[in-house]
């Protein structure tokens, strides 16, 4: 039998981000028809994530469905999987940083229109963290979307807990002198925070969140499989240079 992949999603107040989910492990589904895939939530949606591994028995592996280090990858899902004892648990990394998420960005941001010209820049708009490994996640995004773009620049902003934000970074890359700019939306789902850096680009292009993106679904199954392969126990490890494997 192989783990069941249990998908942990924050959670929000916004309905579409429940819907997003559950597109999106439509899909993981889609990939690979004989995987029991289940959807977990940290906090504010149903299922909560206890709920879900407490309805499962064998062993199952929690994929986090969010885009870098930070105290959620670090401390919850651990904890987690820590109470289910009644499961052989593993803790699969982060989604990002990783080549297929910039993939998604990349293809957002052509969904819009919007398309390389001189003045072009591009913001990357991320939920925020006060811990210094999920910035530095981020940075390495922007820095990986920015070769995809083909040298665009590429400057991170936050919605919560870390400066800049998105309206602060849009008035330093025009005072730069690029006046083509659009942002970027490094958000899992719709949600409150994705809407607000969404404005920031008035009245220029903002790309929607990833989403159900194919590209994510297909980064699930990776981040899966990394975990299933090891001990029963264990999380895969965080560093860097192996989130962005």
């Amino acid at each position: 039998m192989q783990p069941t992949l249990v998908a942990v999603a924050h959670g929000s107040r916004d309905p579409r981000a429940l819907h997003t989910a559950l597109a999106l492990l439509e899909r993981v589904r889609e990939l690979r028809p004989r995987l029991d895939v289940r959807l977990g939530h940290i906090e504010l949606n149903e299922p909560l994530l206890d709920d879900t591994l407490d309805g499962l028995s064998g062993s199952a592996v929690l994929v986090p469905l969010l885009l870098g280090r930070g105290y959620h990858v670090k401390r919850d899902l651990p904890a987690a999987a820590a109470r289910a004892g009644h499961l052989l648990t593993r803790v699969a990394a982060p989604l990002g940083p990783h080549p297929l998420l910039v993939e998604a960005l990349y293809e957002r941001l052509l969904e819009t229109g919007w398309t390389p010209a001189p003045g072009s820049a591009v913001v990357l708009a991320a939920a925020g963290s006060r811990d210094p490994d999920s910035a530095a996640d981020t940075r390495r995004t922007a820095a990986q979307l920015g070769e995809r773009l083909g040298g665009v620049p590429v400057t991170c902003a936050y919605a919560s807990a870390a400066a800049p934000s998105a309206p602060e970074a849009v008035r330093a890359l025009a005072a730069r002198g690029h006046h083509r700019i659009a942002v970027a939306s490094y958000f899992a789902a719709p949600g409150r925070f994705a809407a607000q850096t969404a404005a920031a680009a008035a009245p220029g292009l903002a790309a929607a969140p990833l989403g159900d993106h194919p590209a994510l679904a297909r980064l699930l199954l990776h981040r899966y499989d990394e975990a299933r392969a090891l001990p029963a126990g264990g999380a895969v490890p965080i560093r860097p240079e192996l989130v962005s494997a």
